[in-house]
């Protein structure tokens, strides 16, 4: 439910609006770092910041997973001044737009009346769908990079960090990276320490940056070919388990040579290769972005034994895994994410 009446001594007023079947992950990452931020110990007394949750009608909203969260606030239950951000959790993507009229109009009124506007998961296409992203970067999980690309190929995704802030407009690719962001603007309006609080009560270590690299940016974005964009989905997900070309054929109901024709003509490279040099790719950023042994990181990422990732991590990299600086605190920046993926295909003539 929604907390207590307006408190006017608040340092953070957010409203969330929740869309329909709204991604619960973000969402409860977001609002428990503003909770623990509000009230000392565990209370969860809205006396620091405070939130609204509202829905187009008031309808309680039902998240992705079932779960219902209501009664909640209409949008002229509280003046849209009133609030410091107004945050937008995004939900499952199908043929539909993404918010409705009121949530549109409403979601230009905050645009208006100047105040910050955040896209959460998905909910970056209901800002999208307003209008409200001409010429600004939306900040949208590798998962959704396709979705974002063919529904609105005007708009400038980005795909490689965890949130993107430009001017009045946050996006953030969702899941935990809710946190991150949740806590830079708890940070900037009530302190570091608070930002520091609630994540440390939450058992996350610290915030990472906006720039940090996702762990599996988008790669496809260059694929003309729906099969081998499939293809390369199925692959993303399975990283430590990989398919082999006659698994994955199958599973696409398409010859294995029709397959193989199809990655050499978009990508220069076998589907075996293509899958080998991504999980590479991704063990490179496991090497940068965390403290896990490089047996771990080899299991991970699909490989045998350690003799093979290393031999194949020195073809890609020309440097053996031991050799990678470990900096789990800083963010990879785009020359190791998408200008990393440049010198993949560059070896191949593609780019």
């Amino acid at each position: 439910m929604n907390p207590r009446p307006n408190n006017p001594r608040a340092r953070l007023s957010v409203g969330f609006v929740l869309l329909p079947r709204f991604t619960m992950l973000p969402f409860a990452a977001f609002v428990d770092c503003l909770r623990l931020a509000a009230d000392k110990g565990d209370t969860s007394r809205p006396i620091q910041c405070q939130w609204r949750f509202m829905t187009s009608d008031g309808a309680p909203a039902t998240a992705s997973n079932g779960a219902q969260l209501g009664p909640c606030a209409t949008y002229t239950a509280h003046r849209v001044e009133e609030f410091d951000y107004v945050v937008v959790c995004g939900g499952l993507l199908d043929d539909r737009p993404s918010a409705d009229s009121a949530t549109i109009d409403y979601l230009k009124r905050a645009a208006a009346a100047g105040v910050p506007l955040v896209g959460l998961c998905t909910g970056g296409f209901a800002l999208i769908q307003a209008g409200l992203m001409t010429g600004r970067c939306c900040c949208v999980s590798w998962y959704h990079y396709n979705d974002l690309t063919q529904r609105f190929p005007d708009v400038r995704p980005v795909a490689d960090r965890l949130f993107v802030v430009d001017g009045d407009r946050i996006t953030c690719s969702g899941g935990i990276a809710a946190a991150d962001l949740a806590a830079w603007i708890i940070e900037r309006h009530m302190g570091r320490a608070l930002a520091q609080k609630s994540l440390h009560i939450l058992l996350i270590d610290g915030a990472r940056r906006g720039n940090t690299a996702q762990p599996q940016p988008a790669c496809h974005e260059q694929v003309k070919d729906n099969r081998v964009r499939r293809a390369i989905h199925i692959i993303e997900q399975r990283l430590n388990d990989p398919p082999s070309t006659a698994a994955l054929a199958d599973l696409l109901d398409v010859s294995k040579r029709q397959l193989e024709r199809g990655f050499m003509h978009e990508l220069g490279v076998s589907p075996s290769a293509f899958s080998r040099d991504l999980r590479l790719r991704y063990g490179l950023w496991q090497l940068q972005n965390t403290r896990r042994s490089i047996t771990e990181i080899s299991a991970e990422c699909g490989f045998s034994d350690n003799a093979h990732f290393t031999r194949q991590f020195k073809r890609l990299f020309e440097r053996a895994p031991s050799h990678v600086e470990r900096s789990p605190h800083a963010g990879l920046s785009n020359s190791v994410g998408d200008d990393e993926l440049s010198d993949l295909f560059s070896r191949t003539g593609k780019l």
